[in-house]
């Protein structure tokens, strides 16, 4: 029997003209945002405030990461124009600290980081130029396609571990623990300039113990920004909750993290990997 959602963890529906001036844009550009993929609990709140996080390279993802509810399958073509339409939809939204989220490409032999460097030195164009946080995949440990994004003008490199080591295999079966610290790790050491960033999910059954020695991993390798959100099943066909946190227990996660040398944290049960992203980057 699935746990039922606790009253703290619902949104209402909030549909004002900013919103569906938002929703407007990207749909006469035919873009995605990882708000509707992934059926984020934040995105009325972040349409209200006349932002959104970009999903690129299609909407189709090769893994089947079973927390997800971002479709998997056979991937579409890339869509060649799609840095310039994103140019534009950060013109007309503007945005002032923009978040790139994609699709996992194992398909591509870059995994998509080359599109990835033009999207974003597309928007570096743009007068004023914002600030640019790419929330990447782990580019099946292809640290030569991760130069070719890190030898853009981005600001923040995100890469979600997304939960303790144990429960990888249950969790990310196509992922790798050690792969994705390997991730962060290169780019603290090759761009150190950049900031680095992660999100994990809590209710999946970790334990503290093994959340200590992911804060530790993550502190020996130099993460600059850690978030922590409630983990919500998306439909009955992904990975069950185990438990729900109240925001005490996140607030204690939260302490022992900073305890634990962590600096820049966000927890909270709604929580999610781009939520109040700029406020992070400028803490």
């Amino acid at each position: 029997m699935r746990p039922r959602l606790p009253d703290y963890l619902k949104r209402g529906i909030i549909d004002t003209e900013k919103t569906k001036e938002v929703r407007k844009i990207l749909q006469s550009k035919g873009l995605n945002t990882v708000c509707d993929a992934a059926r984020c609990p934040n995105k009325g709140e972040c349409y209200a405030k006349h932002t959104a996080t970009f999903l690129v390279l299609g909407d189709i993802c090769t893994r089947n990461c079973r927390f997800c509810s971002v479709k998997s399958g056979l991937p579409t073509l890339v869509d060649p124009d799609e840095p310039s339409k994103i140019k534009d939809a950060v013109k007309e939204l503007g945005l002032k600290y923009v978040v790139i989220t994609m699709v996992t490409r194992d398909d591509l032999s870059d995994g998509g980081a080359s599109h990835i460097a033009k999207i974003v030195n597309e928007i570096k164009l743009l007068d004023d130029a914002p600030k640019v946080e790419v929330l990447i995949s782990d580019l099946a440990g292809n640290f030569g396609a991760l130069d070719v994004i890190m030898q853009t003008q981005i600001d923040v490199l995100n890469h979600n571990i997304e939960t303790v080591k144990e429960l990888y295999s249950s969790v990310r079966p196509k992922a790798l623990y050690q792969r994705s610290l390997d991730v962060l790790d290169y780019t603290k050491k090759n761009y150190p300039s950049v900031k680095t960033k992660t999100g994990i999910m809590l209710g999946l059954g970790e334990t503290i113990e093994q959340l200590k020695r992911l804060f530790s991993d993550l502190k020996a390798i130099d993460c600059d920004i850690l978030t922590a959100g409630q983990y919500i099943q998306p439909t009955k066909n992904h990975i069950q909750v185990d438990k729900y946190l109240t925001e005490e227990e996140f607030l204690e996660l939260e302490n022992i993290a900073r305890a634990q040398g962590l600096k820049y944290l966000a927890f909270g049960p709604l929580v999610r990997s781009s939520y109040k992203a700029k406020e992070l980057f400028f803490l």
